[in-house]
């Protein structure tokens, strides 16, 4: 077998990283990933069938991925050579697939590991699909990304996407026990500084294990609390790409919660954004198109707040500014919500497009020209507000083309008045019809 780029793998040096002592020596070892390598997860079932199909491992860093690839290889029986897409380029594919060929020919099938393959372009990622159609290597690459919007539909066709899980409290703590035991020490720290230091981690192995080293290598001679350890160490860096997967999922995440009236949920994913470094403008243009979308009329008042607040932030900046969000935050997340306006322009827009150039009807045009005057442009016009209560109940369609309802008002916050304004428009409307 060979390292990550393919010379041979030898023990690893006394003084390697601890992680990389750590690494596990099968799939069984494997910690937090027991829906992929136990029996019944799919890596568990292509190793006891013997027949490993090309996969692409999707998970956030620090979770097992080049490990379970390495330990693949062994468990079916394939020689393992590995790269990483931010080193490599098309002269080294090349010559990795002849080597591929020449070791099949001698019956000695390949597997091939591509770390951050969706770091390739879409041409270098075309490259593979001889390879793997034709059996020259198993294809198995690593990503942080989502699939979907990196790889190439053809890549995905070919090779079968499994989810490597963010690790959890459980599987963080054995990390912790395992270096405890291969070290002899136990970790200086209070059962209280202990969690700390697994929520620290966010869910990656390979950071808790260099903080680990760390703390060991110091030598402490008194236990440190939670305070003495953030005073000693750093938490990890929230994994956060704007243009990708996090920004994303969590933008989604806050819309859903604003839209499901739980001003705490919103108010966490909001923070989760604005400390991961998210631009609070972006965020102010999100609330905004929300409090159109999923409160409407329904509280007319969501928008004027939000507008409100964008003004304020530019006016007060960060981090005072920030806290104007927040309060629009809580308000879109606790008013009555309707879509009805949402609805309504989709379904004016659809009708628009159906109906081209129906011109308006003659009566309520205006006429500037004699001609105009003459064609009947704006007769038989009833002013509204020389009509009862403001209202003619005039026909405002297109000569050809029925009255049609988009706006349905919800029966929440101030739409419910709104919609019996509405029924009784057109209960008069309708006796007006009636009546000739």
């Amino acid at each position: 077998m060979s390292d990550l780029f393919g010379s041979p793998v030898s023990a690893p040096a006394p003084n390697a990283p601890l992680a990389e002592r750590l690494r596990p020596q099968s799939l069984e070892e494997v910690v937090g990933q027991a829906h992929l390598t136990g029996p019944e997860g799919a890596i568990g079932r292509m190793v006891a069938a013997g027949a490993l199909s090309s996969l692409i491992l999707w998970g956030p860093p620090g979770t097992g991925k080049t490990s379970i690839a390495r330990l693949l290889a062994d468990a079916v029986g394939l020689r393992f050579v590995g790269i990483s897409a931010v080193f490599s380029g098309v002269a080294e594919l090349k010559s990795l697939f002849a080597e591929a060929r020449r070791a099949a020919a001698a019956g000695q099938k390949t597997l091939l590991f591509v770390d951050e393959i969706h770091r390739f372009n879409r041409a270098q990622q075309d490259g593979f699909l001889g390879v793997v159609e034709d059996g020259t290597v198993t294809l198995v690459g690593a990503t942080t990304e989502n699939p979907s919007f990196e790889l190439n539909a053809a890549i995905l066709s070919r090779a079968q996407v499994l989810i490597v899980r963010r690790l959890d409290e459980a599987a963080l703590e054995e990390l912790i026990v395992r270096a405890e035991a291969a070290l002899g020490q136990a970790l200086p720290v209070t059962p209280e500084a202990r969690a700390a230091l697994v929520a620290g981690a966010d869910g990656d192995g390979r950071f808790l294990l260099g903080q680990v080293e760390q703390l060991l290598a110091l030598k402490l001679s008194e236990p440190l609390d939670p305070a003495a350890l953030a005073a000693l160490l750093h938490r990890r860096m929230a994994v956060y790409d704007k243009d990708r997967e996090g920004h994303y999922g969590l933008i989604s995440a806050l819309h859903k919660a604003l839209r499901g009236s739980d001003p705490d949920a919103a108010l966490y994913y909001l923070e989760r954004m604005l400390t991961a470094g998210e631009e609070p403008l972006y965020l102010l243009r999100r609330l905004v198109r929300f409090a159109s979308e999923d409160i409407g009329m329904a509280d007319s008042n969501a928008l004027a707040v939000t507008l409100a607040a964008k003004d304020a932030y530019d006016f007060l900046g960060s981090p005072e500014g920030e806290l104007a969000i927040v309060h629009a935050c809580i308000y879109l997340a606790t008013a009555p919500k309707s879509n009805a306006a949402y609805v309504a322009e989709k379904a004016a827009k659809k009708a628009a497009i159906a109906t081209g150039s129906l011109p308006p009807p003659p009566h309520i045009l205006n006429a500037p020209t004699r001609l105009m005057k003459d064609l009947g442009y704006g007769k038989g016009y009833a002013y509204d507000h020389d009509a009862e209560d403001g209202f003619s109940g005039a026909d405002y369609w297109p000569e050809g083309m029925t009255a049609e309802h988009y706006y349905r008002p919800s029966p929440r916050g101030h739409e419910a008045r709104i919609g019996e304004r509405l029924a009784e428009w057109a209960r008069r409307r309708a006796a007006k019809r009636e009546g000739g």
